[in-house]
């Protein structure tokens, strides 16, 4: 998922966003240490999604701490 669509989500999608994609790192990781995961890859963008979520979810809260809009 993009950034910018990311960005489209509303507050509480974007908890969930971050909750579900925690989970399937969890279980990427358990497949990756019992030698069941295909492509070691998604481990890699499943980090950068959690990033990617975690970043935009600072930004807004950065955004009303300081009374902008946005």
């Amino acid at each position: 998922m993009k950034a910018n669509q990311v960005r489209d989500l509303s507050d509480e999608d974007l908890e969930v966003r971050i909750r579900d994609t925690r989970k399937e790192l969890f279980n990427l990781r358990f497949q990756h240490a019992t030698g069941q995961l295909d492509n070691p890859h998604k481990l890699t963008d499943a980090r950068r999604e959690i990033a990617r979520l975690i970043t935009v979810r600072a930004e807004r809260e950065h955004a009303h701490a300081s009374g902008g809009e946005g």
